[in-house]
């Protein structure tokens, strides 16, 4: 090899050195540098017409923005760097309706079987079947799951667990085990789910152990259709959450007026109840979708009145749900996968830029301003710019929890489901790579 070979072989060297990736970030101080961030919106007249980005250098601390640089700025050389490659910044996701305790994932292939014309009552009772076959292997099957959820950028979920007759704590012991082991990567908060009924299954016992053993909600199903008395499965549902001091998070399906008739018992309980206000979150409620205009703007009035939340997979098909209609009454409002792939359903994905995509095609959003308004279900309601196109994130202080995209804004991101490159969680490096600089 000449002297010139040599010497380009060595520079190439060199240069793949500096460039290399990193895939474990644990500094408790460093710069992010080359990070793209919003800057405001581009107007033609009063249209918003695109997004104005800009480069940035974060400088993260103790699991936090310690600051935020220009991209020339003097930086102190003593503390590590990392390149984000020009990827656009956007705040981390949060998968507040999952069940990560009963899946497929992480198995074999294994389609559901048809349910055409099951009822949850046959669903319930195959699910007995099922349990103790998927049992031995649900914490290595949870953490593929929780794995999954890191690559496509959420460091947050809210996990339902059945607490049933047949699995009895079990679930819940593994489902723990499991996020151990994710504890500096990963935040779950737990649903003690009563899959087969309070009533119908007689599990207020196993309900109160789990509340013991940390559970951080009460769960519920379907009041008539499953326990088939409403106001008792309801008032002993609020019981152990009462007796626990525990929030809230209730299945509710029930579309026939049963389903309405929960729904008004429920915010009339919360009404009469000030220790459950801010503390009920109801999951799926697709009773209201039923409700005429005037009655719909009543209840989600009451709803906001007392800091109920509506959780919505965001589905598609015969019935529409009416979430702008509750957004802009003040009903704070939240998504999640559901089933990844289980006995219910295959088609979860465990993206909740897919649910932003979903809200944007279903209510309208096509235009930039609100493809970019639609990331809010995604991330808490964290967006990087307010309506008026000020930057409101990231912020000096702000916690660091944020992914890197490879798109050139929100309204890109949402529309494309752009890739997700790395997921940062309290300021770790928790999927995927940076580069070392």
């Amino acid at each position: 090899m000449s002297g010139a070979q040599t010497g380009a072989a060595e520079a190439i060297a060199n240069t793949d050195k500096s460039r290399q990736q990193i895939m474990t970030l644990t500094d408790s101080h460093y710069y992010l540098t080359d990070v793209r961030l919003e800057e405001g919106f581009e107007y033609d007249g009063e249209v918003v017409v695109g997004t104005r980005t800009g480069i940035r250098t974060l400088e993260i601390q103790n699991g936090r923005i310690k600051a935020v640089h220009g991209a020339d700025a003097a930086l102190n050389a003593a503390l590590p760097r990392y390149k984000a490659q020009s990827n656009l910044l956007l705040p981390a996701f949060r998968d507040m309706h999952i069940h990560l305790d009963k899946t497929f994932y992480g198995g074999p292939w294994q389609a559901p079987l048809p349910r055409q014309g099951k009822t949850i009552m046959d669903m319930i009772a195959r699910e007995e079947v099922l349990l103790p076959k998927l049992l031995p292997t649900s914490q290595a099957r949870a953490e593929k799951l929780i794995d999954l959820l890191l690559s496509q950028g959420s460091t947050v979920a809210r996990s339902h667990c059945n607490i049933d007759p047949v699995s009895g704590l079990k679930s819940l012991e593994h489902l723990q085990l499991a996020l151990a082991n994710y504890r500096d990567s990963f935040e779950c908060e737990i649903v003690a789910f009563p899959q087969h009924g309070l009533l119908h299954s007689k599990v207020d016992g196993l309900m109160r152990e789990a509340m013991k053993m940390g559970a951080h909600y009460v769960g519920g199903l379907d009041p008539t259709n499953v326990d088939g008395a409403m106001e008792a499965s309801l008032d002993a549902m609020f019981k152990i959450a009462l007796d626990h001091d525990k929030g809230v998070d209730i299945h509710i399906h029930e579309t026939n007026p049963a389903g309405v008739a929960a729904l008004k018992y429920m915010v009339e309980t919360v009404e009469k109840t000030p220790a459950l206000r801010n503390r009920l979150t109801l999951s799926h409620a697709f009773a209201l979708s039923t409700l005429r205009p005037e009655e719909l703007n009543e209840m989600a009035e009451r709803m906001a009145a007392q800091g109920v939340t509506v959780v919505s997979t965001v589905p598609i098909g015969q019935r529409v749900m009416p979430l702008p209609q509750l957004r802009a009454k003040g009903v704070k409002i939240m998504t999640g996968t559901d089933s990844v792939i289980d006995h219910w359903s295959p088609f979860g994905s465990g993206d909740m830029l897919e649910k932003a995509n979903l809200c944007a095609q279903l209510y309208g959003g096509s235009d930039e301003f609100r493809l970019s308004r639609a990331l809010a279900i995604a991330t808490g309601d964290v967006l990087p710019l307010s309506d008026d196109g000020a930057v409101a994130w990231p912020k000096p202080g702000d916690a660091a929890e944020f992914v890197l995209v490879d798109a050139s804004c929100s309204a890109e991101a949402v529309a494309r489901r752009s890739p997700r490159r790395a997921t940062f969680h309290k300021g770790r490096l928790v999927y995927g790579a940076v580069e070392s600089v």
